[in-house]
């Protein structure tokens, strides 16, 4: 099959090089399995120091396995978990929170992919009605399915309202380093509006596998070992993790690559502005670029360029940039678009 540039999802990046020299530089000598090994007592501290925080980090596969586990940590099988309608959990893990977590999903129709406070009231009516499935988790997604960003003052909001009804915050970070370098510091977004546990997203960011659960609330901590190991996330050669994640939390080099993946968004979306035929649907606020194209187009140019359409009714798109993308490829990108409605209006 040939090359084709992919703006599908950042997860078709390529590792980062220094992901890659710090895997082989761990692939030395014998270490204690399952996280018993210097890399990833190493690994905890930086957590620790990116959060400027006393967190409890546990290392896991996948994405699906950080939220899985995670929420099916704090939850009662009578008990459910609020997220928005576009969430990844609700969407696109297979029903996994569902048979696992043993859990329901209450959603929340968006346009902006994110949760208000005020959205959450309704659920509360069901609180102590044994009738009902118990609200117990909301789950926001920073940045969210849309591109969109979560402000501290949201957040803190959310989280306000959660504590004060007896509900837990958990963060799908799949994203979060694009939200980092957006709109600032980890520890004001995380830490200091007081959400309890992140899912915290390393393979959309230079990394060949991996992500994390991280615990800002310890006391939530205690029985997640038991969790992940029923959950069939425990990496026996976890070091390969570990040393991923430090690498790519040292020396700024998650921000650092998820502003260059943001630019190269803002970069695109600049271009698109030019193009009366191409309406932008959300503020690109971080590496994801939303937009309504002419049908006839979405094809020819998908056999250039990979990438999916997000909803066939409008014909809306999803363009995604990574770590790894450059100017050229955004210019190619576009004179293709150019090239393809120059074709249609003949």
């Amino acid at each position: 099959m040939p090359y084709k540039k992919s703006f599908a999802s950042d997860n078709n990046a390529p590792v980062h090089d220094k992901i890659m020299e710090a895997l082989i530089k761990a692939n030395r000598d014998d270490v204690i399995a399952y996280g018993n090994d210097p890399y990833t007592d190493e690994c905890s501290k930086i957590f620790k120091k990116i959060f400027r925080y006393d967190v409890e980090s546990f290392l896991v596969y996948n994405g699906t396995g950080a939220n899985v586990s995670a929420v099916t940590n704090l939850l009662k099988p009578f008990q459910a978990v609020i997220c928005t309608e576009t969430a990844h959990m609700n969407n696109d893990e297979c029903g996994a929170p569902e048979k696992f977590a043993g859990c329901k999903l209450l959603t929340v129709p968006t346009t902006d992919g994110k949760l208000k406070a005020e959205q959450l009231k309704k659920f509360l009516h069901s609180k102590g009605f044994e009738h009902h499935v118990q609200p117990k988790i909301v789950s926001i997604t920073q940045a969210t399915e849309l591109g969109t960003i979560y402000s501290v003052k949201e957040i803190r909001n959310i989280v306000k309202f959660a504590h004060n009804n007896d509900l837990y915050v958990h963060v799908d970070g799949a994203r979060i380093a694009n939200a980092v370098a957006a709109i600032g510091p980890l520890n004001k977004l995380i830490t200091e509006t007081g959400v309890d546990v992140v899912s915290f997203g390393g393979t959309k960011n230079g990394m060949m596998f991996g992500e994390a659960v991280v615990f800002v609330n310890k006391a939530l901590a205690q029985n997640y070992k038991y969790i992940r190991k029923q959950s069939m996330q425990l990496a026996s050669k976890m070091r390969y993790i570990s040393a991923q994640y430090t690498a790519l939390l040292s020396n700024e080099l998650w921000i650092n690559n998820a502003h260059h993946a943001n630019n190269m968004a803002k970069l695109m979306a600049d271009k698109l502005e030019d193009i009366s035929e191409i309406n932008i649907t959300q503020p690109v606020q971080t590496n994801a670029v939303f937009a309504t194209v002419p049908k006839e187009i979405i094809k020819p140019l998908q056999e250039k360029f990979f990438f999916y359409i997000w909803n066939h009714a409008n014909n809306e798109v999803r363009w995604m940039t990574s770590f790894n993308t450059d100017e050229k490829d955004i210019k190619l990108f576009i004179d293709e678009i150019k090239k393809q409605l120059a074709r249609l209006l003949k």
